[in-house]
């Protein structure tokens, strides 16, 4: 998946406008115009295209995490190295620190876009590169991840028929025991009741 794509997608995920976008690569100490942001935007069959490098993706990314966190004391964000290969693994733990999602809550958003997947396998890609469990993102799972992130969101699109393996067996055994009360995977506090 190209970084445009991934761009442009997380802007719709998270319902952000053109201000919103400058003024997230603004926190990262990145000055966008307009023009240049409306080229990036756009899909690679259309006139006027324009590749999203590798570190004005990663300073969106930045700047997201720091409109959700706060700035860090003493560590300002780094630019990406120009030319240096970004993997999706990375795209997808900035994403995760911005919007401090935990195992739990991106395995939810893996299943409503009808993708399943295990803690374990979770775990292994944010894992450093190097470490004999890492495992390489691949686009289709940054892709369902940002799907999910765009149901959770949105709730205008309908979520996507998982396979029936993708209900984990703690979840199926509390239905089992409630039966007739409904699990909220989004709720901040599982001993909510709505």
């Amino acid at each position: 998946m190209i970084n445009n794509d991934t761009l442009r997608r997380l802007r719709y995920a998270l319902k952000l406008n053109d201000a919103k976008v400058q003024a997230t690569f603004k926190l990262a100490g990145v000055d966008i115009p307009p023009y240049h942001l409306a080229n990036i935007m756009r899909k690679e069959d259309e006139e006027g295209f324009v590749p999203c490098p590798n570190d004005t993706l990663v300073a969106f990314l930045d700047g997201l995490i720091i409109h959700h966190r706060g700035v860090q004391q003493g560590r300002e964000p780094q630019p990406w190295p120009k030319g240096q290969y970004l993997p999706n693994n990375e795209i997808l733990r900035k994403i995760r620190i911005a919007l401090k999602l935990t195992d739990e809550d991106i395995i939810a958003m893996m299943a409503l876009a009808g993708f399943k997947v295990s803690k374990p396998e979770l775990s292994a890609l944010f894992r450093k590169e190097g470490h004999r469990n890492y495992k390489e993102c691949g686009d289709q799972f940054l892709r369902n991840f940002i799907a999910g992130l765009t149901i959770r969101n949105r709730d205008e699109a309908k979520p996507k028929k998982a396979a029936p393996a993708a209900i984990h067996r703690d979840e199926q055994d509390m239905a089992d025991k409630t039966s007739n009360k409904t699990i909220d995977p989004w709720s901040k506090s599982r001993g909510n009741k709505r």
